[in-house]
């Protein structure tokens, strides 16, 4: 899903909802201004929120990781491209004492944050910004450490934003850049062999999930990249809400990719979206999640 911005959002409110399949989990292209109206920007705040409760526990796991690479206990964090929260969530309950800045373009996206963070008791260290980077960095103060997950790729210009970042960012301070390896899988290996590789083959020929290797971005912005990993994701059994996210995700494949799968593998997809099938995927009780997030830790040089 690599940005170049025109990529995954280009095609504005028509196909929203079929890209927020294609991308699950990524924050959007609501860092710059494209103009989508709110029903589009609520279909990809759903599917953001679904990826969260289905995949939300690896966070624990990537930043225990960010704070092992941190120098000191942050005051203050920024999201950039902040969606519905996951990721501020993640890290207010990480970093307990630290204020969190959330950044985000879409009112949507910042709605839902604010009440997710008062749910869960944050409110008071939440500070919500609305602005489009490809306009130029807000004015929102310095930061112990900046977090990018799945969003650095939607911008126009990712050098200048990781510019205004190292800026932003106190001696010292780090920043962690995470991207979504692939769409997520959900069939066991033994049901449907290969239909879940071939439709990630597909969508891969169509620039889906393809972003840079950051280093040499990081570096050439004066950061020093301290490490890079790869995360890898297995959720077994799989949680009630992953049916409604497998669901999305296949509807995204079916929809935009049905001219470059064989028909067989579109008639199995069919049969899994067809709620009078056996194999109805809300219906199924085998389904696993497995997916993968590569990070980079990196600091201020």
């Amino acid at each position: 899903m690599d940005h170049q911005r025109a990529h995954h959002y280009s095609d504005h409110a028509s196909h929203h909802s079929d890209h927020a399949s294609d991308h699950a989990s990524h924050h959007s292209g609501h860092l710059s201004g494209n103009a989508s109206d709110h029903a589009s920007d609520t279909s990809v705040a759903d599917i953001l929120d679904l990826d969260a409760e289905v995949l939300g526990p690896y966070l624990e796991e990537l930043t225990g990781w960010a704070r092992s690479h941190t120098k000191a206990a942050p005051h203050t964090i920024v999201d950039v491209g902040a969606g519905t929260g996951t990721g501020t969530l993640a890290l207010a309950r990480r970093f307990e004492a630290a204020e969190v800045i959330a950044i985000d373009q879409s009112p949507t996206m910042l709605e839902r944050l604010r009440a997710a963070a008062a749910a869960h008791g944050i409110a008071g260290r939440l500070r919500a910004v609305q602005a489009d980077l490809d306009a130029g960095w807000p004015p929102i103060g310095t930061a112990d450490l900046a977090w990018a997950s799945s969003s650095l790729h939607h911008v126009a210009d990712p050098d200048r934003v990781l510019a205004d970042v190292r800026a932003a960012l106190n001696p010292g301070g780090l920043l962690v850049v995470v991207e979504m390896d692939a769409m997520p899988r959900f069939l066991p290996e033994d049901v449907h062999p290969g239909l879940e590789e071939r439709c990630r083959a597909a969508g891969a020929r169509n620039g889906w999930n393809a972003w840079p290797d950051w280093t040499g971005h990081l570096e050439r912005a004066g950061f020093t990249v301290a490490e890079q990993r790869v995360f890898d994701i297995d959720v077994r059994p799989a949680p009630p809400a992953a049916n409604r996210y497998a669901h999305r995700v296949m509807s995204g494949m079916r929809n935009r990719l049905a001219e470059q799968l064989s028909a067989d593998d579109v008639a199995v997809l069919d049969r899994l979206l067809d709620p009078d099938d056996t194999e109805f995927v809300l219906r199924r009780r085998d389904l696993v999640v497995r997916g993968a997030r590569t990070a980079w830790a990196a600091h201020r040089a």
